[in-house]
C-alpha cells in the first residue's frame, strides 16, 4: 500500500501543478493495472485544500467548494484506503521529533510520516522524498511507473 502525499494530490488535481501530466499519468496506469491500494491521512486532504486554493501559489486555484468536493472524492474513493491518526502514531511522531531534532517546520510531515508508518505503510508518493527520508521508514515510489 502507498501512502499519498500532498504534493501528489496538487499534481494529480491541478494542470499547472508541476508534473502534473507524470502525476496524470501514473495514477492512470495504477487504475488501469488494478494498481495498489492508496493510503491517504486525513492531513493530506486538509493540506491539500489548503494548497490548491491559494492564489500566490496558482494562477487558477480552485475555489474552496471545488477543492472540498476533489478532496472528498480522494477520500471516498474505492482504492483508497483511509488512514488515521492513533495514540501509536503520536507516540512516534513525538519520538521522531526528539530524536532527529526536528522544529516546528517539520511538525506536519513527521506526524503524516508517523501516521502512515503506525499503519504499517511503508512506501510514500511524493515529491518531496527528502523530507522522508530521515525517517528511514519508507521506500519511494517514483512517478515514472508503479511499483
Amino acid at each position: 500500500m502507498l501512502g499519498i502525499d500532498t504534493t501528489f494530490l496538487v499534481q494529480v488535481e491541478l494542470r499547472e501543478a508541476p508534473n502534473h501530466s507524470q502525476a496524470r499519468a501514473w495514477l492512470d496506469r495504477a487504475l488501469d493495472g488494478a494498481g495498489p491500494f492508496l493510503a491517504l491521512a486525513p492531513q493530506v486532504l486538509t493540506e491539500f485544500v489548503h494548497v490548491v486554493t491559494d492564489a500566490k501559489r496558482f494562477m487558477t486555484p480552485l475555489s474552496m467548494d471545488d477543492a472540498l468536493d476533489r478532496a472528498r472524492l480522494w477520500w471516498e474513493a474505492r482504492e483508497v484506503r483511509p488512514v488515521l491518526p492513533s495514540v501509536e502514531s503520536t507516540h512516534l511522531c513525538l519520538k521522531w521529533l526528539r530524536a532527529h531534532r526536528l522544529g516546528r517546520k517539520r511538525l506536519l510531515d513527521t506526524q503524516l510520516a508517523a501516521t502512515y508508518a503506525a499503519a504499517g505503510v511503508t512506501s510514500l508518493l511524493t515529491s518531496n522524498s527528502a523530507d522522508f527520508a530521515v525517517f528511514e521508514a519508507f521506500s519511494f515510489t517514483d512517478l515514472e511507473g508503479p511499483t
